[in-house]
């Protein structure tokens, strides 16, 4: 007996040890919709060809919709990359991933894998993806360093991710660019491109994971 209660406290006290990530320093936005906004605007404005094209989208590229919601992007990824193509949308919202899976059928989209994710974790299979692609959600995400922390593996060799987002406060459901890079490269992620969508809302910041995750003690939070 006395054994047992010495393993139990020691597992006890191996959980309490493991290090925490820090708490974002600035307000994190609620989920408050599966869509960004109404397609037809958004694709008026070029909004997805524009950052498909800045991302090197084409064929035989792993690609995953991280907060794909309605699937804006999810669609649009299919009809470029066309039958065969490894495509995934993941979402932390079982009825999002409800909703789009009824719209994938109906639009006879075969192929996409759905995965439902958790608040601080994507759970991506391991090196599965070149290019993620994180559209108007990411002032959305509870932890965005233990997020992007467990993102990582995911992410296969060469791999890059876009964030799409407006330039405005956190709580105003935007992510200003300097906060954006000071967060990424907590984690060791850094900036290779970025540009305006205009005339579509927002911008896509382009980042390449590290080689190697920074131990998560000394991950620090940014300031907003």
């Amino acid at each position: 007996m006395r054994v047992v209660v010495a393993i139990v406290l020691a597992l006890a006290g191996l959980v309490w040890a493991q290090p925490r990530f820090p708490d974002p320093a600035r307000p994190v936005a609620a989920i408050i919709s599966p869509a960004y906004s109404d397609e037809k605007t958004r694709d008026s404005r070029g909004e997805a060809e524009r950052a498909m094209d800045r991302l090197g989208i084409t064929p035989g590229v792993r690609v995953a919709d991280v907060g794909a919601g309605d699937g804006y992007y999810t669609v649009r990824l299919a009809r470029r990359l066309g039958p065969g193509a490894t495509i995934y949308a993941q979402d932390v919202n079982a009825a999002y991933l409800g909703r789009l899976d009824a719209r994938l059928r109906r639009e006879k989209i075969a192929g996409v894998k759905l995965v439902l994710g958790a608040p601080r974790d994507p759970k991506l299979p391991p090196g599965t993806v070149d290019v993620a692609i994180l559209s108007h959600m990411y002032h959305e995400i509870e932890n965005p360093y233990e997020f992007l922390y467990r993102l990582r593996p995911a992410l296969a060799p060469g791999a890059r991710i876009g964030i799409i987002d407006l330039d405005r406060r956190t709580e105003h459901h935007g992510t200003p660019p300097a906060l954006l890079r000071c967060e990424l490269a907590a984690v060791g992620y850094r900036e290779v491109g970025f540009a305006s969508l205009a005339p579509a809302d927002g911008y896509l910041a382009i980042f390449v994971p590290p080689a190697a995750l920074p131990p998560v003690e000394l991950i620090t939070a940014c300031a907003p």
